[in-house]
C-alpha cells in the first residue's frame, strides 16, 4: 500500500520526559488523519519530526518515499506546515509574505509573484494583499498562514491546531480550504482539540495519550468502541419529563439520564425499541421538540479514551501500524 507519510515506532524523550513512546501513524493519499490528544500528548512534537524541524530518537519516519533524517532536503520540499499561531511577518503586505517564501523556495521572482497571485485569490484575499498583515483579521491571517504554506504545491501538508483561536465562522472557512486542497490530492495531517473539527475533515482518527496512539480508526469506529447508540427525547412540555423517562424504562428496560436539561437519554443497541417510544408517547398525547437515535460523540469517545483511570480500547478501532493517518504541509515555510 502506498502511504502519503508513515511514521514505525517513532520515539522522542526530551531529558528524562518520553514525548512519544513508539507512535505508528500512516496516511494514504488525498486523505486527512486526524490526530487527537490532551494537551502534552506529544501531537505536535510527531508533527516536527514529520516536517523535519526536529529528529527521532528512535523508529523511522516517512514523507512521500523520503526519510525524515537521511533525506530531510527532499521532504521538505514536498510538505508545508501550518502552526498553531499565524506566522506571518506582520510588517509585511501579505503578497510581500508569499513572494519572500516563494524566494526562500527557489522560485523566481516572476514565479513568486504570479504564485502569491494565485493564493491570495483562492484564500480571498486579494483585495487586502497590499496591506500590511499585521492589519488583518484573526481569520485572514490564518488564512494567509494556511496559503504560505502552499507556495510550493506541497504533497503534504501539517496542520497543527489550525483553527486556534477562530469563532466558528472563521473555523468554517478554514475547514472549507482544507477541503479544497484535499479534493485536489493534497494529504493532510491535521492535530487539533476541537473533536467536532476532526469529525467534519477526518478520515482518519488517531488518538495519542502520554506519547502512544491508544486508538486509532475512522470516526464511526471510533464511536463504536465507547458503545452502541443513544435513544434521546425532548418533550416539548418539561412538565411530562417524568412520564417520557417511565416510557423509555418501560420500554428498553434501561434507567434514562439527563445529559442536558429537558432531556432523557437512554442507551439502545439498535433502533428496534424507537418505533415503541414514539407510539406510546402519541398514545399518552407527550409532544417532543427532539426526538433522536444517535452513536457518541467524538467528545465522549476522546474523554472515554484518555481517562487515566480507564484501560485503552480494544478492537478493531484500537492504533495498529498500518491504519491511514493524515498531516498537514509547512516544513518548508516553518
Amino acid at each position: 500500500m502506498s502511504y502519503a507519510f508513515r511514521t514505525t515506532g517513532l520515539v522522542k524523550r526530551f531529558g528524562d520526559t518520553t514525548a512519544l513512546a513508539g507512535v505508528d501513524l500512516a496516511a494514504r493519499p488525498g486523505t486527512v488523519l486526524g490526530v487527537l490528544g490532551p494537551n502534552g500528548a506529544g501531537k505536535t512534537t510527531a508533527v516536527r519530526i514529520l516536517a523535519t524541524l526536529t529528529r527521532p530518537d528512535g523508529g523511522t519516519a516517512e514523507v512521500a518515499g523520503h526519510d525524515v533524517v537521511r533525506e530531510a532536503e527532499e521532504v521538505r520540499r514536498r510538505v508545508g506546515l501550518t502552526g498553531q499561531y499565524a506566522s506571518v511577518d506582520e510588517d509585511l503586505t501579505g503578497v510581500e509574505n508569499l513572494v519572500m517564501i516563494g524566494r526562500l523556495l527557489d522560485l523566481t521572482r516572476q514565479e513568486a509573484k504570479r504564485r502569491a497571485g494565485e493564493l491570495l485569490e483562492q484564500f480571498d484575499l486579494t483585495a487586502a494583499g497590499g496591506r500590511r498583515a499585521g492589519t488583518y483579521s484573526g481569520g485572514m491571517r490564518r488564512r494567509l498562514d494556511l496559503a504560505a504554506s502552499l507556495v510550493a504545491r506541497p504533497e503534504v501538508v501539517f496542520l497543527d491546531e489550525p483553527t486556534t483561536g477562530l469563532d466558528p465562522a472563521k473555523r468554517d472557512d478554514v475547514w472549507a480550504l482544507v477541503r479544497e486542497q484535499v479534493a485536489s490530492g493534497v494529504t493532510v495531517l491535521l492535530t487539533t482539540q476541537y473533536l467536532e473539527e476532526a469529525d467534519a475533515l477526518a478520515d482518519e482518527i488517531a488518538v495519542i495519550d502520554q506519547g502512544s496512539v491508544i486508538a486509532q480508526g475512522t470516526p464511526h469506529e471510533l464511536k463504536s468502541v465507547v458503545g452502541g447508540q443513544t435513544l434521546q427525547v425532548r418533550p416539548l412540555d418539561p412538565a411530562r419529563l417524568g412520564e417520557v423517562g417511565d416510557i423509555l424504562e418501560r420500554v428498553t428496560g434501561g434507567r434514562p439520564d439527563s445529559p442536558a436539561r429537558d432531556v432523557l437519554s437512554v442507551p439502545v443497541t439498535g433502533d428496534a425499541a424507537l418505533p415503541p417510544v414514539v407510539a406510546r408517547l402519541a398514545e399518552q398525547g407527550i409532544e417532543v421538540m427532539e426526538l433522536s437515535l444517535r452513536l457518541p460523540s467524538l467528545d465522549e469517545v476522546f474523554h472515554t479514551l484518555t481517562r487515566r483511570d480507564t484501560p485503552a480500547a480494544t478492537g478493531p478501532a484500537t492504533a495498529a501500524p498500518d491504519r491511514t493517518a493524515h498531516e498537514t504541509k509547512g516544513a518548508a515555510v516553518a
